[in-house]
């Protein structure tokens, strides 16, 4: 910069005149303390590219700007404030002399002048200023066009056909519409570029398309008819394509089916009247450096080429229409200027524009006097009360006409005749000396200002007083009348809502400085509508007191993904999501090859794909029922056949596997558990005869929900297939327990997070450590960062920067966080304001400083459990952190070689009674459970679920019935499967307590003559006895006697011809057995029958006991298990009596279940309780019972078991089978808490 380039409005002194405002001058531009509106600026001599502006304060001394404000224009009477994102026209100044502050623009300045104008100062000194700005000069070729003139650019070719392509142009208009480009061909495709109400509209797509789907349409910009200039550019890749103006960027694809642009003959910036375009009006304003795929349009209409076509008379400068402005923006702000008194017409005349719907336009006094019946008696004047106009408060400029005689008045509004009225009784009308406009000054007894409307926000131009417009620079220089708190040749409005910061489709509204968010009927709430209304699952509503029905629920909370309706099975230990859909009854399908399949779409109700994926992801477990039959079409076709039916999950990913199988595997629940109705195949279906089904349940949380299911082979004679889809049912909450324990210094690093308009987030800690930070994330402009405050332990602090400084929250507790409980933390961040929340504690709240910002922008990762680079690391545990309704997968993340460890230690890393038997530890508030899902045993830590037989007692579980065997058999030999039709292989385990023999402990039988049988012989010794094709194996499993009283467990797996056996020491009882006709030889074993306890059977994956004690109220996976007293189901023998076969649980010493005596009694491991021997008293049988009962009341929430001596066993027989009580009832209870929270 060059010091005669710049000028001041005033000066303090010599030494501080505008020609020392350079940067790193020796001295700086202070004004005159006088001087009511100091500004600063910068001629640049030719108009050039703003990028960035710096600011220092004035060298050595107390002086410096803090708060300023940027003008730019291409005229010194004429200027235009640069709003900042989220429209903010006050730059950030300094707070020292010395240090500079830039501030790089969001898009660049095209202007050659700039002026600074200062808001706030060091309040110890006075304004001091030295300024620099970043750019470059800035060529241009310019257009004008005056609404009746036109050019175009014809192609080389006589079409052009691109797939990608770049437009770029800059202009400056007065006007609201016009059209400003547009481009066609014969084919259909066009773009077009025009103004609508001050908007910018970009239009493209084929417009002879057979409907409106290839159209597109988007809106960008307000407020463009500023006469200043403002850049576009157009990229289109394909599809594609990105729009941006002034640094507001719109990514889209477009509709259709086109991906290249095909235009004939020409392009036409500001384009001549064709048929497509008869009603749209012509462009009226500059334009410059029009480029079409870099061919520079205007620099050849300047050069006359050959291949610009002309109408009209187009100039090569920019002719601005006069245009000088007022902004009206402050609390008591006014305009007055005097008029010709007493006479007997008014006439008033000016333009506004304003997003107020109140404020005071104009205020006149009449002389004395006024009216009067022609006998000179003084009456009141009567009281006009027009109301022209509708919806002036749009931010567009409005005409404003006043003419007032005697007897009449009419008011004019854009040249359209509002109101005109005449009074009917004669009145005088007699001109007051002043005229105020925007407000009245105080105080109005000596101003005569006497309205007490509030002042008007906005802005004035063309003020005409008496017939004569007002000179606005005597005005400014108080020579003629006087003002306050306004801006002369500038208009500051902006367009708040645009883009709109209400989120979730919230309505905007907004005033002169503030906006406000509507959210009705959106389902958010807050100041932006961010907050959901609804929980996140049902069983949210479950710990809330609510029963079954229907309720909203939003799975991603403050999320971009909508709330939706679903059904809430709501139960004492959890609640069921189900959401329905459109295949939830049999869907027939024929006709469908593997080239040209059905595809049967699934519409959930009330729900995108989106969202019910949103659910399944943050539940602990969820499934759905997929049903498949099938008349002579196959499945999956296997064993090694390319799959010809499938279906489609989450993230449309094609799964190979049906109901009742695991991912990763390409059968059915058949083929799994090796009961197909054809061994060679792995479903019934691909066995392709006349009529089988193939059906279980989809329960891999990561694939569901089912999106779709595709069928592929029903294009044969008399083929045919039907498939069914049960709803989705989920429940628990899986986020809320993702866990990790931070032991050292260690950061889990996330991608950075988009936060855009607000940010919100919430996740729990439990620390013993004084002080960490929790999270931290920064960006060139902001960060973000939650801690514990090392200076104490008793509060946390949220600190961010959202482009004003540093500023932070922080929440004090009366007692120390350090004390190694659980603690919530809540954070949000908005336009609007700023809280944190921890625990129940109140929000601290503090709000935002207006016009703050649009988006937050982070350009590093997100860093969890310290701060960048590992300072301040946090030490503790961390769990459920959710950022904007999205859940951050920590375990995931862990890592223990870095000191990242998954779950809480302390609890699941040392428990003090371990999930045994493939049990899932499950860390909770202060204790932890197992998860037995996925294990044979259930109890409170996975080791429990047994029976106890008395003499001549069995339990029956029918793998296949006899009359599905018989139609199996049947199809086979239409088939003509291979010869042989036994398992080749099977694994069984079971664990047993006894004291008699002989007996027989299981029997496994077929309808043929194959079996396998586990017996104790009249020594005691414990016997295996194969029956496989024509003679029986016996293998002696032990020698010494096993009928000693103590738990006994036994692993068998044979695979083909070998075997493999193993008898140890059992830690818990389990019993499944499974009897068809018994053999004869094992029969005698059998007499009396077995006594004693049995537990932990599996054969394969049928697990009866735990089907019949722990029924899931769903129909079980495989035929004949879980419902009885059906055939295909539970036999008890002999009796009708179930009360002769209890469940129990039986243990060994040294775990924490400990079995003795007849029935095996089962002990709480804990020194609050020892067992009482049954020689006690009454008196002292009482107390226990009383202390008891305060144990389970004291321990419900803990994670802790007890047992109890149960009157009766319930909900293990059916209809006509009575309980019969068992004389000596001594089996335990176990009583289970639930596990949700």
């Amino acid at each position: 910069l060059y010091s005669s380039s710049i000028g001041a409005s005033s000066r303090y002194n010599i030494f501080y005149s505008s020609s020392f405002a350079r940067l790193h001058s020796d001295s700086g531009w202070s004004p005159d303390p006088s001087d009511k509106q100091p500004w600063l600026q910068i001629d640049l001599m030719q108009k050039h590219k703003i990028n960035a502006v710096a600011t220092q304060g004035t060298y050595n001394t107390y002086d410096w700007v803090t708060h300023y404000i940027v003008l730019y224009g291409d005229h010194p009477s004429s200027w235009k404030p640069f709003f900042q994102l989220g429209s903010n026209w006050t730059f950030f100044g300094n707070v020292n002399e010395s240090g500079v502050v830039r501030h790089d623009l969001h898009y660049p300045i095209l202007a050659r002048y700039i002026r600074i104008i200062p808001r706030a100062w060091n309040p110890r000194g006075k304004i001091g200023l030295r300024l620099g700005l970043y750019g470059c000069p800035y060529w241009s070729d310019v257009l004008y066009f005056d609404g009746d003139d036109a050019i175009s650019y014809r192609f080389r070719g006589k079409t052009v056909r691109t797939s990608q392509d770049v437009f770029t142009f800059s202009f400056k208009t007065m006007e609201r519409e016009g059209l400003l480009m547009h481009g066609e061909g014969s084919q259909g495709d066009y773009i077009t570029v025009e103004l609508k109400q001050a908007q910018l509209v970009l239009g493209t797509g084929e417009a002879w398309g057979p409907s409106l789907s290839g159209h597109t349409t988007v809106t960008v910009g307000s407020l463009l008819d500023d006469q200043h200039w403002h850049s576009l550019r157009i990229d289109r890749h394909g599809h594609h394509v990105n729009l941006s103006l002034d640094g507001e960027v719109k990514r889209f694809r477009c509709n259709g089916d086109f991906q290249q642009l095909d235009l004939d003959t020409e392009v036409e910036p500001v384009p001549q009247k064709n048929q497509s375009l008869v009603y749209r009006q012509n462009f009226r304003g500059c334009m410059e450096n029009i480029f079409f795929n870099r061919v520079n349009i205007a620099d050849l209409a300047r050069r006359r080429a050959s291949n610009i076509r002309f109408e009209g008379h187009v100039s090569h400068y920019c002719q601005d229409q006069p245009y000088m402005p007022i902004t009206f923006a402050g609390i008591n702000n006014y305009l007055q200027v005097p008029g010709i008194p007493r006479r007997n017409r008014l006439s008033v005349s000016f333009k506004f524009r304003s997003w107020d719907t109140v404020g005071l336009l104009l205020y006149t006094s009449f002389a004395e006097h006024l009216g009067g019946d022609g006998n000179q008696q003084p009456t009141r004047p009567p009281q006009l009360c027009p109301h022209p106009g509708y919806r002036l408060n749009d931010g567009f400029w409005h005409m404003v006409e006043l003419v007032a005689r005697d007897g009449s008045a009419v008011i004019t509004i854009d040249d359209n005749d509002g109101a005109e009225f005449r009074v009917a009784h004669p009145f005088q009308l007699r001109t007051g000396t002043q005229y105020f406009f925007g407000g009245c000054p105080k105080p109005a007894a000596i101003t005569g200002c006497l309205s007490n409307q509030t002042a008007f926000h906005g802005c004035l131009q063309s003020i005409s007083v008496d017939a004569q417009p007002v000179e606005l620079d005597l005005l400014r220089q108080e020579r003629l009348g006087k003002y306050s708190n306004v801006f002369f040749n500038m208009c500051s409005i902006t367009d708040r809502c645009t883009p709109n910061l209400c989120e979730h489709g919230g309505r905007c509204l907004q005033s002169w400085d503030d906006f406000t968010c509507v959210c009705d009927l959106t389902g958010y709430k807050g100041e932006t509508c961010h907050k959901s209304l609804y929980k996140e699952s049902c069983d949210a509503y479950r710990l809330s007191g609510k029963t079954s029905g229907n309720f909203t629920i939003d799975p991603d909370g403050s999320g971009p993904l909508k709330p939706f309706t679903v059904y809430c099975d709501i139960r004492e230990d959890r609640a069921w999501t189900i959401v329905r859909h459109n295949r939830h009854y049999a869907t027939r399908v024929r006709g469908s090859s593997v080239d040209r399949p059905f595809l049967g779409a699934v519409e959930y109700w009330n729900a995108s794909w989106a969202e019910v994926a949103a659910l399944a992801n943050g539940s602990e477990y969820c499934e759905q029922h997929l049903e498949f039959s099938c008349y002579s079409s196959r499945l999956l076709n296997t064993p090694y056949g390319p799959p010809v039916s499938f279906w489609m999950g989450r993230h449309d990913q094609r799964h190979y596997y049906w109901g009742g199988s695991p991912p990763g595997v390409q059968r059915c629940a058949c083929g799994l558990d090796k009961n197909c109705v054809d061994p060679k195949y792995f479903c019934n279906c691909d066995a392709d005869h006349a009529q089988w089904t193939d059906k279980g349940l989809l329960n891999f949380v990561d694939h569901l929900p089912v999106t779709q299911v595709v069928v592929g082979d029903t294009n044969r004679s008399q083929s045919e297939a039907q498939f069914l889809l049960g709803p989705l049912r989920c429940y628990g909450d899986r986020n809320t327990w993702n866990t990790v324990s931070f032991n050292k210094g260690a950061s889990l690093v996330f991608p950075t997070f988009l936060a855009n308009h607000s940010l919100d987030i919430s996740f729990y800690f439990r620390t013993t450590a004084l002080s960490g930070v929790f999270l931290e994330n920064w960006g060139c402009r902001n960060y973000i960062r939650i801690e514990l405050n090392s200076r104490a332990t008793r509060d946390v602090v949220f600190a961010y920067d959202i482009g004003n400084g540093d500023e932070n929250l922080t929440v004090r507790s009366p007692v120390p966080f350090s004390d190694d409980e659980w603690h919530q933390v809540k954070a949000e961040i908005n336009v609007k304001l700023a809280r944190l929340r921890v625990d129940k504690m109140p929000w601290v709240v503090r709000l935002a400083p207006p016009q703050s910002y649009v988006r937050l922008e982070f350009d590093r990762p997100l860093y969890v459990g310290s701060a960048e680079h590992r300072l301040h690391p946090f030490l503790g545990c961390l769990r459920a952190l959710r950022v904007n309704g999205q859940t951050l997968n920590l375990e995931g993340k862990a890592n223990e070689t870095e000191g990242v460890r998954v779950n809480c230690t302390g609890y699941c890393q040392y428990p003090r009674v371990p999930c045994l038997n493939s049990g899932l530890c499950v860390e909770r508030y202060s204790h932890y459970t197992c998860n037995c899902s996925l294990s044979a045993f259930d109890g409170p830590f996975c080791n429990h679920i047994g029976a106890y037989f008395e003499p001549g007692t069995w339990v029956r579980y029918n793998i296949l019935p006899a009359e599905l065997s018989a139609a199996r058999a049947f199809a086979s030999i239409l088939s003509q499967p291979l010869p042989g039709y036994n398992l080749t292989s099977e694994e069984l385990s079971f664990s047993f307590r006894t004291s008699t023999a002989p007996a027989v402990l299981l029997y496994v039988s077929s309808f043929r003559r194959d079996y396998v049988a586990v017996l104790i012989r009249e020594d005691g010794s414990l016997q295996l006895r194969y029956q496989l094709g024509t003679s029986p194996y016996v293998f002696p499993l032990t020698t010494a006697p096993v009928t000693d009283g103590r738990p006994h467990r036994i692993n068998i797996t044979r695979i083909n011809r070998t075997l493999y056996t193993q008898v140890l020491p059992s830690p818990a009882i389990h019993a499944p057995a499974e009897t068809g006709m018994i053999d004869p030889e094992i029969q005698k074993y059998n007499t009396p029958g077995f006594s004693g306890c049995l537990s932990g059977v599996k054969f394969n994956s049928i697990l009866p006991f735990k089907a019949i004690f722990r029924p899931s109220g769903r129909p079980a996976p495989y035929p004949g298990g879980g419902h009885w007293p059906s055939r295909a189901s539970w036999d008890l023998a002999p009796g009708p009596s179930l009360s002769r076969v209890l469940p129990s649980a039986c243990g060994r010493r040294g775990d924490p279940a400990k079995g003795s005596g007849r029935g095996c009694r089962r002990e709480t491991h804990s020194q609050l309780f020892s067992s009482f021997p049954l020689v006690v008293t009454f008196l002292l049988l009482l107390l226990a019972g009383l202390l008891l009962l305060l144990y389970l009341h004291h321990h419900r929430y803990k994670g802790s078991y007890l047992t109890n001596e149960p009157k009766a066993v319930q909900d293990y027989h059916g209809p006509g089978k009575p309980l019969v009580p068992h004389k000596d009832q001594n089996l335990p209870q176990i009583l289970e808490e639930a596990k949700g929270e």
